[in-house]
């Protein structure tokens, strides 16, 4: 079960992130496309700790931190597990992260007849504290510019593979490298690629494995106004967690933490974001774009939306299996897609992007040593176009599980391997292990879900007469080819998967209904996936050329895209524009009562019974407040900071107006939001009666 919304995010990044293609679209409106010029921070201000922006903060805030402060800033800050952001914030190793990914673990420490969404966890005591199995965090210890020797390694690289298969080598070589070395072989080892690889970096990261939850609040506080409310503000969300570092069956003592600012920020206030964003697409060219506009994101919506479909129909009968944190993952990614799509049909937006990429264009014509390289965009674009025709064979035929279903996916695995392994027929340890495990009822009743929205979905993109719509369907409705697909495949049967561990060669005249579906769908796929990988090493090398490009002519004067590594962002306090108003830099708890009389309790806007008679002095306290500073997915649970490296906030969201952030920051409208450092204090020490963790945040 985990494993196929654990699919969900690396669906997600696949598609949005990875390969973008294009379609020849043109702007609508010259007088517009001429007339609008880019802005200077258009790539962002996602600072990387290799190149800290030292003398702009010196020129823009009269801040001009040393390498002390960054280092400080660096050791504090923390990537939780993949998919979030966190920091210490006290000596004794405690941790600080946002509710929204301490759902992702905590819940993994309850006991039975526990339930952490619905009342909430706290640790009175040190030995209450619970150790969270599977869970880690990371603390960035060591960077090195490795731009050289990955350079000197592709270029010495006579293999016939293309520049993206060289780089990966490289990079291989020198983790192996740095592993021999004693300081760096207990660290796990990242490169890291910036401007589309003009530079590069070796990041290690000192790993804790652990980490002990200590609070957690309710679902309906760390997640207030629910999905209604996500992506908006003005917001009421206490969207906080804390955990703890452990070495050595002992919390961890460090030198190297962030201190809680009792009072928090003032509006105009100089403050600093400091965590992992995922990864942005700023860099990319206009027709990347307007591939993502037209046909990449729409496919991911339409995708998610027949999915969300059936998880709502299951969650209606669900009893003591609710899946609906995985629909809130699904609704989160749908409004986001949906914000960056919105973005890319703005015809002012997509302008700017126009009128960065020509005056880089023209930057380039007008150096004599780089005008050669004016063709570039020209090359992306036909490349582009040619990957456009392969484009839904190659997703729809992939073996992704959230397009398929766990199932069909598991028969493309194994005609894959039927293909590569015509004269060795050992199975690798995945595929075994994936022998020996047969899916459970609840996975076989949203199965015959995501198998039908499935069919459907080969039947609208490739047609009724299509071969491979005709196998699927054999004339029936998806629902009903999906059942009887289900009811006759023996890829289910633990006793049939017994037999395959102990005779792999029956695999070769193996009869089965969804292997059969496969076999015809993989001949598509690998002639497509064939014809793409050419077409990405292609789109490698050419957008690793632009990185180039721009770095030679800016430097690091812009930002690179984000990559999931550490950054500094910097930004004010500030409210903004909205909706015919002003939104306000910060919201109080009144807001939040407000929210709760005005919607009659209901949820998502309902109190538990402990919030709902609060004392007088909670009411005024600061709860959400926003920020000019660049975010983006990844950055959940980053500490927001001032210039004493205090906590003042936490970040957990954009604003709608930030959706567009994946290809262009506006920081006019585009805003941080975060809940606000004084109401994590007043919470616990109020509603919680969490003196322990309140007085350790608190330094007393």
């Amino acid at each position: 079960m985990n494993k196929i919304f654990y699919m969900i995010r690396v669906f997600v990044v696949l598609f949005i992130f990875l390969y973008p293609l294009n379609i020849n679209a043109q702007f609508q409106g010259k007088n517009l496309l001429d007339s609008t010029r880019s802005e200077i921070y258009d790539m962002g201000k996602m600072w990387t700790f290799d190149y800290p922006p030292t003398d702009y903060f010196k020129k823009t805030y009269n801040f001009s931190p040393d390498s002390f402060w960054y280092k400080e800033a660096r050791l504090s800050a923390l990537r939780l597990a993949n998919y979030c952001s966190a920091s210490f914030v006290s000596s004794d190793g405690l941790v600080m992260t946002n509710h929204h990914c301490a759902r992702e673990s905590g819940p993994l420490a309850q006991r039975q007849g526990e339930n952490f969404n619905e009342d909430g966890f706290y640790a009175a005591k040190l030995t209450d504290e619970r150790k969270v199995p599977g869970l880690y965090v990371d603390q960035l210890v060591k960077i090195v510019d490795i731009t050289k020797t990955v350079q000197s390694l592709i270029s010495a690289d006579t293999s016939k593979s293309g520049d993206l298969a060289r780089r990966d080598a490289a990079f291989d070589k020198i983790i192996n490298m740095y592993k021999a070395q004693n300081d760096w072989h207990d660290l796990i080892i990242h490169p890291i690629q910036f401007y589309n690889g003009a530079k590069y970096a070796l990041y290690g990261y000192k790993r804790y494995t652990d980490i002990r939850l200590i609070f957690m609040p309710e679902l309906v506080i760390g997640f207030y106004g629910g999905d209604y409310d996500n992506f908006t503000y003005p917001r009421y969300d206490l969207d906080c967690s804390f955990y703890r570092v452990y070495e050595n069956g002992k919390p961890l003592k460090t030198d190297h933490y962030f201190k809680f600012s009792p009072i928090g920020a003032s509006e105009n206030e100089s403050v600093f974001v400091v965590g992992n964003p995922g990864r942005t697409n700023r860099l990319y060219t206009v027709s990347d774009l307007e591939f993502q506009r037209d046909l990449t994101l729409p496919n991911i919506i339409t995708i998610i939306n027949d999915r969300l479909k059936v998880m709502y129909a299951y969650n209606s009968k669900a009893k003591n299996d609710s899946i609906t944190n995985e629909i809130f993952i699904f609704e989160n990614s749908k409004k986001a897609i949906n914000g960056q799509i919105d973005g890319l049909k703005d015809p002012y937006l997509m302008a700017r992007k126009a009128a960065f990429e020509r005056k880089l264009q023209a930057d380039v014509s007008n150096k004599p040593d780089l005008s050669d390289y004016a063709i570039i965009w020209d090359k992306i674009r036909k490349e582009n176009d040619e990957a456009r025709q392969i484009y839904k064979n190659y997703y729809l035929f992939s073996s992704r599980e959230i397009i398929t279903g766990h199932l069909l996916s598991f028969a493309y695995d194994l005609q894959d391997y039927l293909i590569k392994a015509r004269t060795n027929m050992a199975l690798s340890d995945s595929m075994k292990k994936e022998l020996s495990q047969t899916p459970t009822v609840k996975i076989m009743e949203l199965e015959k879900g995501f198998l039908a929205v499935y069919l459907k979905e080969l039947a609208e993109n490739f047609g009724k007469d299509d071969p491979i719509v005709i196998k699927a369907l054999n004339g029936k409705a998806p629902e009903e080819a999906a059942n009887d697909l289900l009811q006759a495949t023996k890829l289910n049967d633990l006793n049939v998967r017994a037999d395959l561990l102990k005779d792999t060669t029956t695999l070769k005249n193996f009869n089965d209904p969804l292997l059969e579906l496969a076999r015809l769908s993989r001949i598509r796929y690998q002639l497509a996936s064939g014809k793409y990988d050419t077409i990405r090493n292609q789109l490698f090398g050419n957008r690793n050329k632009l990185g180039n490009l721009l770095y030679q002519l800016y430097g690091t004067s812009i930002s690179p895209d984000a990559t999931s590594s550490l950054r500094i962002s910097d930004g004010i306090v500030k409210g903004y524009a909205y909706n015919g108003t002003i939104a306000p830099p910060q919201t109080t708890f009144y807001g939040m009562y407000n929210r709760f009389y005005s919607f009659n309790k209901q949820s998502p806007w309902n109190l538990p019974k402990r919030w709902q008679n609060p004392p007088a002095e909670l009411l005024p306290v600061p709860l959400d407040f926003v920020t000019t500073n660049d975010i983006i997915g990844g950055n959940s649970g980053s500490p927001i900071i001032n210039k004493n490296r205090e906590v003042v906030g936490l970040a957990f969201d954009g604003n709608i107006e930030s959706l567009p952030g994946n290809f262009i920051y506006t920081p006019d409208k585009n805003r941080c939001v975060g809940v606000t450092s004084v109401a994590m204090l007043k919470a616990l020490k109020y509603i919680y009666k969490a003196k322990r963790l309140e007085e350790e945040l608190s330094g007393k």
